[in-house]
């Protein structure tokens, strides 16, 4: 394998290896196993997932990206944020751009490390229904909400956004029968003063609680403006300290024109050897 040219960025906290594809430079090997072993950290670059950037006909570009433990996810918002930027830097796009994802055609608005991204429809929003869990840890029935930002989300109010176990919780949470076979992506949150939203989130796929999640914050952002009323923008702070702002219409309880906006940091541009990724 020749080496490979990457960009490792962080949007909010959640890190991605990002290659410019169009030439088929990863190629005739199993991406699964390949992002798997290159998002390893320690072992490898380290991330939270990988991004693969390629052709396309009616878009700037498309897009491959798979988490951190090989499965492919139909969309990230912190990652679609860092992809845009990368596009635009590398003249691969201007800094309006759209791509195609799995989960539908994103856009993108690029102005010096924040990029604002139009989100895919949402569907499949459930308010307040229960989720009993019964094992060794815990013995609690939640009260839940969930809906489908590009990837499914489940939502639950917390007392101490601190003291909540994530990684034990959310992963109980993110194999539930209720939420079979695709499984959720589990954010629990704590409302402060100002209408901030606080939000700690289990990422399926990354399996463990990540520093910021895109998808995740526009779902609290929409379930909190159908329980409470709560009118855009709506900003969310993430894990990383990083803040995420929410813009979104709501009319007749149907969400239209979701744009997520953040940063899209730059960390560095190298190569990748063979050997880190040949173990």
């Amino acid at each position: 394998m020749k080496n490979i040219t990457f960009y490792k960025m962080s949007g909010s906290g959640n890190d991605f290896i990002i290659i410019d594809n169009r030439n088929s430079i990863v190629s005739d090997i199993d991406l699964s196993v390949f992002a798997k072993k290159v998002c390893k950290r320690k072992m490898s670059v380290g991330a939270d997932g990988l991004i693969l950037l390629e052709n396309a006909s009616n878009v700037d570009f498309k897009w491959q990206f798979f988490n951190s433990d090989g499965s492919r996810a139909e969309m990230c918002g912190n990652g679609a944020r860092c992809a845009a930027r990368f596009a635009y830097i590398n003249k691969i796009a201007s800094n309006s751009m759209s791509f195609q994802t799995d989960a539908g055609i994103v856009s993108a608005y690029v102005s010096g490390d924040k990029v604002k991204i139009k989100m895919t429809d949402p569907f499949d929003l459930k308010i307040d229904f229960n989720v009993k869990i019964d094992n060794d840890m815990f013995n609690d029935i939640l009260v839940t909400s969930s809906i489908n930002t590009g990837v499914p989300h489940a939502v639950i109010e917390v007392t101490d956004i601190e003291a909540t176990d994530v990684f034990n919780l959310g992963r109980l949470i993110r194999y539930h029968e209720m939420f079979q076979p695709a499984g959720t992506n589990v954010n629990f949150i704590q409302f402060k003063e100002d209408n901030t939203i606080v939000i700690r989130t289990y990422e399926r796929g990354v399996e463990d609680e990540t520093l910021a999640c895109g998808t995740g914050s526009v779902a609290v952002a929409l379930i909190s403006a159908s329980k409470y009323q709560n009118k855009s923008p709506i900003n969310v702070l993430t894990r990383s300290g990083g803040y995420l702002t929410i813009h979104f219409k709501e009319k007749d309880g149907v969400f239209s024109d979701i744009y997520l906006e953040g940063d899209a940091r730059i960390i560095y541009k190298a190569e990748l050897f063979e050997e880190g990724c040949n173990y």
